[in-house]
């Protein structure tokens, strides 16, 4: 992996265009499942936390996703941190792969 782009990625999530943003997240999708970049994944997740655009909060959600596979617990716990503020849409995607009770849990309004 790259980690000298990150940084980048990060200015991407602070784009005004769309899918430069949804980028900025996505392309931490294959890193992210090897357990790899998880502060950058979450740092990233902040940056795009309350963005109003669906595909914006579907790609974070996606990454958030993505990152449960190698760090369940953390993920889980991000994602309940931040469940008062979080798009449904997001919350939906990056609890998608969990076990039932942690969904059930993460749902609880």
């Amino acid at each position: 992996m790259y980690p000298e782009y990150v940084a980048e990625l990060k200015k991407w999530a602070k784009s005004t265009r769309r899918f430069v943003k949804r980028a900025g997240a996505v392309t931490l999708i294959i890193p992210a499942r090897k357990g790899l970049f998880l502060e950058d994944v979450f740092e990233i997740a902040d940056i795009l936390l309350l963005d109003k655009d669906d595909l914006v909060q579907k790609g974070y959600g996606w990454m958030l996703k993505a990152a449960s596979e190698a760090h369940q617990k953390e993920v889980f716990n991000y994602v309940m941190a931040n469940k008062s503020v979080m798009p449904r849409t997001a919350l939906r995607y990056a609890i998608e792969k969990m076990p039932a009770d942690l969904k059930a849990e993460a749902m609880k309004k």
